[in-house]
């Protein structure tokens, strides 16, 4: 299944992509599960990410890799891609993408596509990662800016 959801910030877009930090990291997780950040290397290729997952009943590993990185003049994205995951995904591939408006404005997009064991799942869990990701939305918003109507 794939999940898209976009973003339009106020800050350049070459500005933003530098402050994709561990801090920012930390900020956009959603309160559940509670996480807790073993590894974070980075958004480069090769670099990798660790958390621990926490669903009070019980934990789950999920690390990922970044497999691609690409940067021009309108945009840089990178790809992180499940190598680890929690037991009810199956494939992970999240495609962080930060696009120049203009000048001053920049749009962060978010573009995953998940995999469960059952098909059925995929559809139980989609409005799940749909709002976890949602979630990031204000949070973009309060640490780059809100768009500015030109």
């Amino acid at each position: 299944m794939q999940i898209k959801i976009a973003t339009t910030v106020g800050t350049p877009f070459k500005k933003v992509f530098q402050l994709f930090t561990k801090e920012l990291f930390i900020k956009l997780s959603p309160p559940f599960p509670r996480l807790k950040l073993l590894r974070f290397d980075g958004s480069n290729k090769q670099d990798h990410v660790a958390v621990e997952l926490d669903f009070w009943l019980f934990k789950q590993q999920w690390e990922s890799v970044i497999t691609e990185k690409k940067e021009n003049k309108d945009e840089i994205y990178f790809i992180d891609e499940g190598i680890k995951l929690p037991f009810f995904l199956k494939k992970w591939r999240h495609k962080h993408r930060i696009i120049r408006k203009d000048n001053q404005q920049a749009e962060i997009i978010d573009e995953i596509e998940f995999e469960t064991p059952f098909k059925p799942l995929d559809i139980l869990l989609y409005p799940i990662l749909y709002f976890q990701f949602a979630y990031r939305k204000p949070i973009y918003q309060k640490v780059f800016g809100k768009e500015k109507n030109t």
